[in-house]
């Protein structure tokens, strides 16, 4: 099926583009959710005619949702679950949890904007990019444990991990800039009063 897109859509195209895609795609999300149009003569005049009413709309959304992912700065999020000795959850974290949890912090992010491809299954702290626009996006840290404690634990874990790979990033970059540094650190300094071309040789 041709649509006409309203707006960007992620891995499709930008708005006005006309692609194919499949129909239960389109008649299921595209379509419902306003993001497209079916190609026919009368919509492509429709589009033509609002694009400027649309572009503006479109970009009063994104100014909002960039608001929106300033608020959400920081933000992260803690899920206590029960899990077995090896980690494996007696269930799962899905989209839906992480929306409503947003939602306790007063967020208002829908299911559908929680980018979470598989549900979380097992203890730790995964990265979950939240969509507030086709081009504003936020990432939160959802940690999963069995208890709070346990999830502040794994937080400052997660915190000394990524302190100790920048101190490590910062020497490489100094290494970078200065390869030669380590090997003339490691020459041992020859004495200026020594003459090379006297005979050292013992005196029989």
């Amino acid at each position: 099926m041709d649509v006409i897109l309203l707006e960007r859509v992620e891995n499709l195209g930008f708005m006005g583009d006309v692609v194919k895609v499949r129909p239960g795609y389109a008649r299921n999300f595209l379509l419902p959710q306003r993001k497209a149009l079916r190609k026919t003569e009368a919509n492509l005049k429709y589009f033509e005619d609002q694009k400027a009413e649309l572009e503006a709309r479109n970009l009063q959304r994104k100014q909002e949702a960039e608001q929106a992912a300033e608020r959400m700065n920081g933000v992260a999020l803690v899920l206590v679950r029960q899990a077995s000795e090896g980690g494996q959850l007696y269930g799962s974290v899905s989209a839906r949890d992480i929306a409503d949890e947003l939602k306790e912090q007063g967020y208002m992010v829908g299911r559908s904007q929680v980018q979470l491809n598989t549900p979380i299954k097992v203890l730790g702290t995964t990265e979950v990019r939240v969509s507030l626009h086709p081009e504003v996006g936020v990432t939160v840290p959802v940690t999963v444990a069995r208890s709070l404690e346990e999830a502040e634990r794994a937080q400052q874990a997660a915190e000394a991990g990524s302190a100790e790979d920048a101190a490590e990033s910062e020497e490489d970059l100094a290494w970078a800039s200065n390869p030669d540094a380590d090997e003339a650190d490691g020459l041992e300094e020859v004495p200026a009063d020594l003459d090379e071309d006297e005979d050292t040789a013992p005196t029989v």
